[in-house]
């Protein structure tokens, strides 16, 4: 407590002439908040100045919430466990019971075709846009993920390297799991975390998408914007953003079908994951493996750590964008390469060892930069 703010309380500045109840009630509300966080912000001397010194208090307690939250999950590792036993689960089903190889040909065709569309449509059309309200954010958003896409064409010019490996793993280096950012958005910062979230998940996904698309059409000999333009991935993405903007909604109904309809491509698309899963199929390219998971588990987490301290975004946008760019790769893009003909078993690797690597990269991101900050 500093001197001025005995002071006030020992004046009680509400026993001036002119001053009403109300007025007494905010001044004394402001009086205990100022008292009991020991900021010393002086006499209320009326009602506006008490609500303008209320809210800095407010906005310095969310801003202390959320970089508690961000040293809370620094110190989890085991946040992403959940998604690794889910691959350790499709792979004990695949090769224990009669749950065999042709049921999760027929489970990957569902993830592909309606479970992933229907989690990207919904995420993206929930949460009304606001891109102005969070350019800065929006902005460092596309430069993490376009970053990874040109550092993941880069390595196709490396010596040695395998093309159609290339085509199918490169896609690992920039994408990311929408999911599980979602899920992480609230216990950083909230609901206005989702918020942020949704909106990154929103700009990034298409290009992530085209992105991991374009090297397979080609590589493929298939017609690449044929192939773009009946993309169930890209198709959703884009109808979600445009119902978004137009401001349309959904029908309580149909939305809250199509969110449990969304909520089975997690669980799901790992447990394919592990379906597909031949560790030893990482040994066809094990350098272009490590440099794959190197973009995406060290170069963009340093990027954005970098970005946000350097930009000095809000405290809550900071840990949201770090733990964006920390995320293990998505799981769907085990199912994109097998149905488009590229390799899965090389990227079922990939995306196991990507959660592995994320298990304890995520967390020393968030270290990171609440050592930093």
């Amino acid at each position: 407590m500093t001197p001025h703010s005995s002071h006030t309380v020992g004046r009680k500045p509400w026993r001036r002439k002119g001053i009403t109840g109300a007025q007494r009630h905010s001044a004394g509300l402001n009086i205990g908040v100022d008292v009991n966080l020991g900021i010393g912000m002086g006499p209320c001397v009326g009602p506006g100045k008490c609500m303008n010194m209320g809210a800095i208090v407010v906005r310095a307690a969310r801003a202390a919430a959320c970089r508690w939250q961000t040293r809370r999950m620094a110190t989890h590792p085991l946040l992403l466990l959940p998604d690794f036993l889910l691959i350790c689960i499709g792979w004990l089903l695949c090769r224990t019971t009669m749950l065999n190889r042709p049921v999760w040909e027929g489970v990957e065709k569902l993830v592909y075709y309606v479970l992933f569309p229907a989690l990207l449509f919904q995420a993206i059309v929930r949460n009304p846009l606001q891109p102005m309200a969070a350019l800065p954010l929006v902005g460092c958003g596309l430069l993490i993920v376009g970053t990874g896409v040109l550092l993941a064409y880069a390595v196709a010019h490396w010596r040695g390297v395998d093309p159609r490996l290339h085509a199918s793993g490169a896609q690992t280096a920039f994408r990311f799991n929408s999911y599980v950012a979602l899920a992480l958005a609230e216990r950083l910062a909230g609901t206005a975390g989702v918020a942020w979230t949704a909106l990154l998940v929103a700009v990034c996904v298409p290009l992530a998408n085209v992105a991991a698309v374009w090297p397979m059409a080609r590589q493929g000999g298939q017609r690449t914007w044929h192939e773009l333009a009946r993309n169930p991935l890209i198709l959703s993405t884009a109808g979600g953003l445009l119902c978004n903007l137009l401001g349309l909604k959904l029908p309580e109904l149909a939305a809250t079908t199509l969110a449990r309809v969304g909520a089975a491509a997690l669980p799901l698309g790992l447990m394919a994951v592990g379906a597909g899963l031949r560790m030893g199929a990482l040994r066809e390219g094990p350098q272009l493996a490590a440099a794959l998971l190197a973009i995406r588990h060290a170069v963009l987490p340093l990027l954005a750590v970098a970005l946000v301290l350097g930009l000095q975004l809000p405290a809550g946008q900071q840990a949201v964008l770090v733990a964006f760019a920390a995320l293990p790769t998505a799981s769907s893009a085990y199912v994109l390469a097998v149905r488009m003909g590229g390799h899965g078993a090389y990227v079922s690797g990939l995306v196991t060892l990507s959660t592995l690597i994320a298990m304890v990269g995520l967390p020393l991101a968030l270290g990171l930069l609440h050592w930093l900050g």
